[in-house]
């Protein structure tokens, strides 16, 4: 792993929103704008909740390759159920990720308007309790990321709720990652440089190392939460309508020293999208003599969703 510096993001409270909501938008956009990423404590995710849902990811992905293999779901793009080992790939990179995963999308009513455009969940048998966990997690994921959606309305001067119907219903992801045990010279890096497709991703397991940022100055700088926090980034959706305002930073997870090689590392990201049939068109008030219009051609969530997933691997044109 590289000897990278730490990046120097505050690390905010969530529970100052309520105290004081604009000066909390204001510490948040700050952030956001400097980095693309913020350190958040006091999200209000439950820490037992959290503890459950890291046991269950443990049992998960300690199963069977045959057994967690039953719920890949061919031709899915990995919208849901299990991802194996070596699937995905950054955009332009040369090496695929070490890494494994699930995703939990958001429970739909039977008829549901957008039952086309997001697939059902995968359920596994086992460990037991684990569908239970897991929407309860997603709620409180969501509950978060509403309350940071609303502070980032704030900081661009719309109204606190501007964000509710956009999201309502959206596309959200819960990701449970698993990185195994890798051999002292694996080649590649965990998860190679990327950014994220969404409008903000909410990611906790952050503490244990590997974590990049990429910073303006062309440096890679790590970033080290307190425990239980919360790592916030922008993602190309909220920067294509913010027309850059907002930037999304370019991220990795690198390979830890030699002597942590043998540890699994785990982590969860809820990637907060918006509904499918939401338009992301730049926001006027983003659009200066200085920072002209960077997307003249608006193009709804899915579509852009579907064009992303496809650079990366996930779904095969």
């Amino acid at each position: 792993m590289s000897d990278s510096p730490a990046a120097q993001v505050p690390a905010l409270s969530l529970a100052d929103e309520a105290k004081d909501p604009d000066a909390f938008a204001a510490a948040l956009g700050g952030s956001f704008e400097r980095y693309g990423f913020a350190v958040v404590s006091d999200h209000g995710v439950p820490a037992d909740l959290i503890a459950r849902a890291w046991a269950m990811t443990e049992a998960f992905f300690a199963l069977p390759e045959e057994t967690k293999r039953q719920y890949l779901v061919e031709g899915g793009g990995g919208a849901r159920g299990y991802t194996p080992f070596k699937t995905e790939i950054a955009k332009g990179a040369t090496h695929v990720d070490l890494k494994e995963f699930w995703h939990v999308g958001r429970e739909l009513a039977k008829g549901h308007r957008f039952e086309g455009q997001m697939t059902p969940n995968v359920w596994p048998d086992q460990p037991e309790g684990f569908r239970d966990t897991f929407i309860e997690l997603f709620a409180a994921f969501d509950t978060a990321g509403d309350r940071l959606l609303s502070a980032i309305a704030r900081h661009l001067g719309l109204a606190p709720d501007w964000f509710d119907p956009a999201v309502k219903d959206g596309n959200s992801v819960l990701r449970l990652l698993h990185y195994p045990p890798i051999p002292a010279d694996a080649p590649g890096v965990r998860a190679g440089a990327h950014e994220d497709i969404n409008l903000i991703t909410l990611l906790l397991g952050a503490e244990e190392a590997g974590l990049e940022l990429l910073d303006k100055d062309g440096n890679w700088l790590a970033i080290k939460p307190p425990e239980g926090a919360m790592v916030v980034n922008v993602g190309d959706m909220l920067q294509r309508l913010t027309n850059h305002v907002l930037p999304s930073t370019t991220h990795r997870v690198v390979n830890p020293p030699p002597e942590r090689r043998g540890h699994s590392r785990y982590s969860m990201p809820f990637f907060l999208h918006p509904a499918p049939d939401f338009l992301i068109e730049t926001l006027p008030q983003t659009i200066t003599a200085k920072n002209p219009d960077r997307y003249p051609t608006s193009i709804t969530s899915h579509d852009y969703l579907y064009e992303r997933l496809v650079e990366i691997g996930l779904i095969k044109k």
